[in-house]
């Protein structure tokens, strides 16, 4: 038996014009986005926590880097493997509760994991069990805020709307570290205890908030489809699985796992991660041992990239809504320019070129990161958006982070990669992923230019 929080609701349209509807679509837009937006924030409270807890977890207890790797390692493996199974699941159910569910469920595990903080070896694998079944609880939280967005938003609004709401990942990394040492010294007397309790009450408290407030889509209130309310025609394959009444496993078959898009976004996307996180990953590393550069300017560089990814994750959602949705192409650009400032980076000579060229690679990397996920709205029906999301992202994670993380690390320690070792062969590494990426992004600008013409000639929604 379904939960009822995960139930769909669908109102017989108002009688009123698609004007008079739009008129009633903002207010409760906005709750909807609000709950999706704050939600996905508070999951980086209850993830990024672990990351600053760790030198105290050493310290009270002992814990070795192999224990801290291994519980972290769970995390990871469940998010990339929940991101197929639970956006698979949650498809054809309420997609804006489904942020709530995962946030309260996270948050219990969380709380869990500070009650049986210690020194044992059993509660050693208690915190990894935990902090696996958080990760998976997690893990089902950005597609379905795409959802939320995509069925809220018009699509010359979508690029946008996506794009902010990706800064709540910013956010929510930014408030980590202050929201876990407020708590531990307020509330704990300092114990590292309370980094875990503390974060995973606020959870549970916005969790529980959220279940009250907006809805899923302008249905849910009797205003009908986006595509009614703005007068825009209906996707291709949205009018398919209505008139076909296509069944969940039909939808994901036909559109994620045979559609030849898809494939090429999640390949994409494996290559963008590569790029993302090596930079991400070993740049302080690089800075201090290569280029000379103080720990204190290496952070300062890796803040940069966070500020120039802030920056840029609104900018090119709105750049590509003003090219009507051509994701790809824009994508294309920012990957041609990431190619050329990665030489910049490489090479800095002095703190500024240093700090400039991290603030542009930020800029110019959160542009396929965010535009990939959004391409995927234009060849997938809404009922399977999550599911190819998540196909996306269990790519992204369990292959491109894994070699980003791991594979880099590898040869910059002087294993060679096509003849080249040490950091030069890991910049060959990177660049070759953002080429690739660019490639690939390339053919897929073809087909959403293919897409666009059909859907300009096709009649409005009523």
């Amino acid at each position: 038996m379904e939960l009822s929080i995960l139930q769909r609701v669908r109102k017989p349209t108002l009688d009123l014009s698609p004007k008079e509807r739009r008129k009633l679509w903002f207010s409760p837009f906005l709750k909807s986005y609000l709950v999706v937006f704050v939600s996905y924030m508070a999951m980086y409270l209850v993830r990024k926590n672990f990351n600053i807890a760790q030198n105290d977890m050493i310290s009270d207890y002992g814990m070795s880097l192999t224990q801290l790797g291994t519980i972290g390692l769970g995390f990871s493996i469940t998010y990339g493997v929940g991101k197929t199974i639970l956006n698979y699941w949650s498809g054809g159910k309420n997609a804006k509760n489904i942020l709530p569910l995962g946030l309260l469920l996270s948050g219990f595990c969380i709380l869990g994991m500070g009650l049986v903080m210690g020194p044992s070896s059993s509660q050693f694998i208690m915190m990894t069990i935990l902090y696996a079944a958080s990760g998976f609880f997690q893990s089902g939280g950005g597609s379905n805020s795409v959802v939320t967005i995509t069925n809220w938003t018009p699509r010359n609004r979508r690029g946008l709307g996506v794009g902010f709401w990706n800064i709540s990942h910013n956010a929510g990394g930014a408030l980590a570290a202050a929201v876990a040492m407020f708590g531990a010294d307020y509330f704990f007397g300092g114990d590292v205890q309370g980094m875990f309790i503390f974060p995973a009450v606020i959870a549970i408290i916005i969790a529980i908030i959220g279940f009250f407030m907006g809805n899923d889509s302008p249905e849910a209130y009797g205003l009908g489809t986006v595509e009614e309310i703005f007068e825009e025609p209906v996707s291709e394959e949205d009018n398919a699985v209505k008139e076909n009444k296509l069944t969940k496993m039909e939808i994901f078959k036909k559109y994620v796992l045979f559609n030849k898009v898809i494939w090429l976004l999640c390949f994409a996307n494996v290559f963008l991660y590569i790029v993302r996180s090596g930079i991400d990953q070993w740049s302080t590393v690089y800075a201090h041992q290569i280029l000379g550069f103080s720990k204190d300017v290496a952070n300062s560089g890796f803040t940069m990239f966070e500020i120039g990814a802030l920056v840029g994750t609104c900018l090119w959602g709105l750049l590509s809504d003003l090219f009507n949705g051509r994701r790809g192409a824009v994508s294309c650009i920012a990957l041609i320019g990431i190619v050329f400032t990665l030489g910049y980076y490489q090479h800095a000579d002095s703190i500024f070129a240093y700090k400039a060229s991290l603030f542009a690679l930020g800029f110019l990397v959160f542009a396929p990161q965010l535009l990939i996920g959004v391409a995927a709205i234009g060849f997938v029906p809404k009922q399977g958006l999550a599911a190819a999301d998540g196909v996306k992202g269990t790519f992204a994670y369990l292959i491109g982070d894994s070699f980003a993380k791991i594979g880099l690390g590898y040869i910059a320690e002087g294993n060679p990669f096509f003849g080249l070792d040490g950091w030069t062969g890991t910049f060959a590494a990177i660049k070759a992923a953002a080429i690739a990426c660019c490639v690939l992004m390339a053919i897929v600008a073809l087909f959403e230019e293919i897409k666009i013409r059909k859907l300009a000639q096709q009649p409005i929604a009523h």
